[in-house]
């Protein structure tokens, strides 16, 4: 092997470990709570399920049949197994980009986040930074919803921003065929407006968390036609790929 394939091996390799560790990277602390939360979850049913077959195997024991070496080697083996099956199942429900507007108000930070950190190897550089700015902000704003009344207004347009015009964008920009993620159209590459796209939703993330903290829910009127003015045009970029 020539120095020239042992250079481009070596880059594969450390292009293969940035991408493993891009999709392992947590981009806020809400995400990291959902998926801890699931893992206790687990590991609870793992402990009940274990004291529920120790208790069976002792009233056997004391009500039928002692259980001798052989009984206790089978206990050993279906307390591994119980310890398998409850701590692989259920598996983490990872959110699907059409859930997170359906989300619980009090999680939809939280799942945003894990869906975004899902996205984010995908995504050009620049993108990536103003993703793990956002996921500060929705760390920010998720105290706020904990107490946000679910039905109000300000909980709407919320959902709006968070579980709708957020992915949707993202969702937008990945339609795209990668080829095509350069080429302007209308003055404007998707690449670009991907990251003014970021750059707005992020700005609105932290105002909506700054308004909810200050209590002046006033300022929560999503200002929806100029998101679209900012960052629309993805759909329309997807079009010449047809």
């Amino acid at each position: 092997m020539t120095m020239s394939e042992v250079d481009k091996v070596r880059l594969s390799a450390a292009s293969a470990i940035e991408r493993s560790r891009e999709r392992r990277r947590p981009i806020g602390t809400k995400s990291v709570a959902l998926r801890r939360q699931h893992l206790y979850q687990k590991l609870a049913r793992v402990l009940i399920a274990g004291g529920i077959v120790l208790i069976g195997a002792a009233l056997f024991g004391a009500l039928i049949k002692p259980l001798g070496f052989t009984g206790l080697l089978a206990l050993f083996v279906l307390l591994i197994g119980v310890a398998l099956l409850f701590g692989k199942w259920p598996p983490f429900p990872e959110p699907r980009q059409a859930d997170l507007p359906k989300a619980d108000l009090k999680q939809l930070a939280g799942r945003t986040e894990i869906w975004l950190e899902a996205q984010r190897p995908a995504l050009p550089a620049p993108a990536r930074q103003l993703v793990d700015g956002i996921g500060v902000q929705l760390d920010l704003l998720a105290p706020q919803l904990q107490t946000l009344d679910a039905a109000s207004p300000a909980a709407a347009n919320i959902r709006k921003l968070v579980g709708e015009d957020l992915p949707e964008l993202v969702a937008g920009y990945q339609r795209i065929p990668a080829g095509l993620r350069k080429e302007a159209y209308a003055g404007r590459t998707p690449d670009d407006t991907l990251v003014g796209g970021l750059t707005m939703l992020e700005r609105e993330i932290g105002d909506a968390a700054r308004s909810l903290a200050a209590g002046d829910l006033d300022k929560l009127a999503t200002r929806e036609r100029y998101l679209q003015l900012k960052y629309q045009g993805l759909e329309g970029e997807d079009a010449p790929s047809a």
